[in-house]
């Protein structure tokens, strides 16, 4: 599942944000530029939808941050005039879209960047022996597969796109069962142990005790 970081302070964001989980994608939305520096910095993310007219830092700035992390950027402003394109393509940007647009476009858009970009289908390498197709996904150990259930595999890629930190448990729940987090550990914590067992990370997935999990790199 492709990690979608959506940078846009206007209402819509949430309905846009809603539209593109139903399309498979994994999103995060943020309402200023500076909220979104810093979520580059701490999370994989495979494109930013990005608005230009963002508090804090504009989207010119958050796009230096991307080119640097070598994260793909789709401008989605109010600004059409043909110099502002052409300003934001020259910058860097992937592609350009003014507001308003339609929903199939945009995905059309996205998928046509991250094919591009060489962010769909690609191989997630956690160790010398291990590795994830995003596209199949098919988890291979020592070159033989591994069958993990859906939430399983979920966790894991989870995992492996936020290595090195430390996740809380509620936004492992949040994230994976798409529900509020209401203080029961048990279902986490089940998965996981499944989940590190089946993949042999007793001694990498650790627990961080009365807060939740970190894969070590």
């Amino acid at each position: 599942m492709n990690k979608i970081l959506i940078a846009e302070d206007e209402d819509a964001a949430n309905l846009l944000k809603t539209e593109l989980i139903h399309a498979d994608y994994d999103c995060v939305h943020v309402s200023d530029g500076l909220m979104a520096a810093n979520l580059l910095e701490q999370e994989r993310f495979d494109l930013v939808l990005l608005d230009i007219m963002l508090p804090k830092a504009d989207g010119y700035e958050v796009l230096e941050y991307c080119k640097s992390l070598d994260v793909p950027v789709i401008f989605l402003t109010a600004k059409g005039k043909l110099e502002e394109r052409v300003k934001g393509l020259r910058l860097g940007a992937e592609d350009y879209i003014t507001k308003p647009f339609e929903l199939t476009e945009l995905l059309a858009r996205i998928e046509t960047v991250l094919r591009r970009c060489g962010k769909i289908g690609r191989i997630l390498s956690l160790s010398p022996d291990i590795e994830i197709n995003t596209a199949s996904r098919i988890v291979k150990k020592a070159g033989k597969a591994v069958a993990l259930t859906t939430k399983e595999y979920e966790l894991l890629l989870l995992f492996v796109q936020n290595k090195n930190i430390v996740l809380y448990r509620e936004r492992i729940y949040e994230k994976i069962w798409g529900e509020e987090y209401f203080g029961d550990s048990r279902t986490v914590d089940l998965h996981i142990q499944r989940m590190r067992k089946k993949m042999g990370l007793e001694h990498r997935l650790v627990a961080v005790y009365k807060i939740g999990y970190r894969l070590e790199e």
